[in-house]
């Protein structure tokens, strides 16, 4: 696809991952919308890439109405969306049995209903949008994150991993589905990679996760998971599966 005529909705775009695809597709002249719930890393990050082919709208992806409302928003702001990347995401780190007891089932469904559910929600609104495209090819694609932890979860990662896990597990079925509309959907599992969450680590642990990789022996840049993203939108016979894009690694227990 022309990058010239990409119209994107990009969720947890303020900041990470979303934002290096929103940098990179921008420089080639793309469209975007970004869909994120912290405002003020919106505002400062968009006061430096002001142009009238970048939007912000504040919302929350696991709120049916308010994604709707956003994914209307956004098609009226570009004249259409032919393509999401669903980055929104937290950690939610936990045992299920801590030292305080075990986890609050608070604590789970709200990983699940941010990584999943709010994939899901983005998702389907954006889909909604897509099948009247009417174009020639594609009239849609979707590209979801997971993580190596849907493979190789980590102790304390059961909420996480779990929540990753569905979102690898909906990509077929969703693909299959959506294929009648010509709507392409996929999914990229990435390994450990500089974002704002690892970037906050100490320089001892980030050498210490480093060392892990087999090659290259470094933490993933954000660009390169843009380049994917982008990669994923130009070819077309790439539907319903999920790439790995870790440097081989492979996480252990813990």
């Amino acid at each position: 696809m022309d990058r010239t005529k990409i119209k994107a909705v990009i969720t947890g775009g303020a900041s990470g991952l979303g934002q290096a695809v929103a940098e990179q597709w921008m420089a080639d002249g793309a469209q975007v919308v970004l869909i994120d719930l912290n405002s003020t890393q919106a505002d400062t990050w968009m006061s430096a890439h002001s142009n009238d082919r970048l939007t912000f709208i504040q919302a929350d992806v696991t709120d049916e109405p308010a994604m709707e409302d956003a994914m209307q928003q956004a098609h009226a702001a570009m004249d259409g969306i032919n393509v999401l990347v669903n980055c929104a995401g937290i950690l939610g780190p936990g045992r299920v049995l801590g030292k305080q007891g075990p986890m609050p089932l608070e604590n789970f469904s709200k990983t699940v209903m941010v990584n999943l559910i709010g994939s899901f929600n983005a998702a389907k609104a954006a889909a909604a949008w897509m099948q009247h495209n009417n174009q020639p090819d594609d009239n849609g694609v979707i590209i979801n994150t997971a993580s190596i932890a849907a493979f190789e979860g980590q102790i304390g990662q059961a909420a996480y991993s779990a929540s990753k896990g569905g979102v690898v597990g909906m990509t077929l079925p969703m693909a299959r589905e959506l294929a009648r509309f010509q709507i392409r959907v996929m999914t990229i599992a990435p390994g450990v990679f500089h974002t704002p969450m690892v970037d906050g680590m100490t320089p001892e642990i980030q050498d210490s996760l480093s060392a892990a990789i087999p090659y290259p022996s470094r933490l993933g840049q954000a660009t390169e998971f843009a380049q994917l993203a982008g990669h994923i939108v130009d070819n077309q016979y790439l539907n319903g599966s999920v790439i790995r894009l870790d440097g081989a690694a492979r996480l252990t227990p813990k």
